[in-house]
């Protein structure tokens, strides 16, 4: 099994106990990549995000790339070279220089809510829940906040495949992979772990989904549930590209000091054939 970091948020905890899996969102989010399995010396792959109603279809909105980075095969930042943005999607080069697997994530985290004053209601943002709390002025009532984590990805790996990006950062929903990202195969059993804030995220449903459905009247979906250790089985019938998703949440965000936690978590995978 890949390493796995054991952080947790400071100044927030969570009782897995108590997370209750959110609902899909009616779009999903993706980074495509032009490949996930790349040999030479060097490569270059390109990746298309966007949020849409059909996998992969580009028929909603461009995915915005302010929260983008890419982790290389050492751990290190890789640039990647942004193309543009049209109505339908964003696109981005990731230069392959060195030898191994590269994580390539949109990632965010952030607090909003509101308050009421003087009969008002107004909102608040921040960067921490630390910064949102700050905005309440005395004499606030009605405060509800809520702390968000996102994380959107995809993996591509030049030549033998590492886990060095592969580290959980012990913030969010994470996908831990057991089996490597780079090496599925259709007809053969792989398995993920999530984590949440660094700890097994226990009872989370996780929806798996083949792409191209426009092209079937099936939608595809296959909702499974992560195990006590968080670890959850995908077995894709056909090759191709896949999409999960998964949330959860926390927390009613009644008061200043008991804020809501929502975290969600997508990705998109490649089954090569056997």
């Amino acid at each position: 099994m890949f390493a796995r970091s054991s952080l947790i948020a400071a100044g927030f905890a969570i009782g897995l106990a108590t997370l209750v899996p959110g609902k899909a969102e009616a779009h999903r989010r993706w980074l495509l990549p032009s490949a996930t399995v790349l040999s030479g010396d060097s490569g270059l792959v390109t990746v298309d995000g966007a949020s849409s109603n059909g996998l992969f279809i580009f028929e909603h909105h461009a995915m915005q790339l302010d929260d983008l980075k890419v982790t290389g095969p050492d751990g290190q930042p890789v640039e990647p070279k942004i193309i543009g943005a049209g109505q339908y999607r964003s696109t981005f080069d990731v230069p392959l220089k060195q030898q191994g697997t590269y994580r390539i994530a949109v990632a965010s985290d952030g607090a909003m809510g509101f308050y009421e004053l003087n009969g008002e209601r107004q909102r608040i943002r921040g960067k921490t829940v630390a910064e949102a709390q700050a905005a309440v002025p005395a004499g606030a009532t009605n405060v509800r906040i809520t702390e968000s984590s996102q994380r959107v990805e995809t993996f591509t790996t030049l030549g033998e495949p590492n886990d060095v990006a592969l580290k959980a950062a012990g913030r969010g929903l994470e996908m831990v992979p057991v089996t490597h990202p780079n090496d599925l195969a259709a007809g053969e059993p792989a398995q993920v772990q999530f984590l949440l804030d660094g700890k097994p995220a226990a009872g989370l449903e996780v929806e798996f989904v083949e792409g191209g459905t426009r092209y079937r009247d099936d939608a595809g979906i296959k909702t499974l549930t992560t195990d006590a250790d968080g670890k959850v089985e995908l077995n894709a019938a056909r090759p191709g590209m896949y999409y999960i998703e998964t949330s959860a949440s926390s927390g009613e965000g009644d008061g200043a000091a008991a804020p809501q936690r929502r975290a969600s978590y997508t990705a998109v995978l490649e089954f090569l054939p056997l």
